[in-house]
């Protein structure tokens, strides 16, 4: 497996919040107003990664106070973390194309709300991006030294 491209995500993105922006024309007022739960479910999945991508750094690198980590483990999480960097940046770009969408209407109290929760959501799509580009990295076997040989 190879490690996430910042271009492949930068086009998803752009893919995505183009898409939702051109079919929020036609749609927009029939749709149901955006939930707020997006913000904080996909932060917490963020800190979740952090977390994860820390400890398994630590496991790696065998420092004192950790147990090695398992081989298969790391394989997990480095799939994990390639497939939340991706879902990430497509859904980021759905929420930044709702909040293009919506910035257009801010007079109005429904669209006003939905782009403060749509940018919001798509900062927090945002943070899972860097979170599971973080993770990652972590999951990388650092390079044999000639002490540690």
């Amino acid at each position: 497996m190879r490690p996430s491209r910042p271009a492949v995500l930068i086009v998803l993105f752009g893919v995505f919040a183009l898409a939702t922006w051109a079919l929020l024309s036609p749609l927009y007022s029939s749709l149901p107003t955006v939930p707020w739960t997006a913000i904080p479910t996909v932060l917490l999945l963020a800190v979740g990664e952090v977390y994860s991508g820390w400890m398994t750094k630590a496991r790696i690198e065998r420092k004192p106070g950790t147990r090695p980590v398992e081989p298969l483990a790391v394989a997990r999480l480095a799939a994990l973390a390639k497939a939340s960097a991706h879902a990430g940046a497509v859904f980021a770009g759905v929420f930044a194309g709702f909040a293009l969408y919506t910035a257009d209407l801010l007079e109005q109290g429904v669209p006003r709300r939905d782009f403060l929760i749509a940018g919001g959501s798509a900062i927090a799509c945002a943070a899972l991006v860097g979170a599971a580009l973080y993770l990652e990295h972590c999951c990388k076997v650092p390079k044999d030294t000639e002490e540690g040989r």
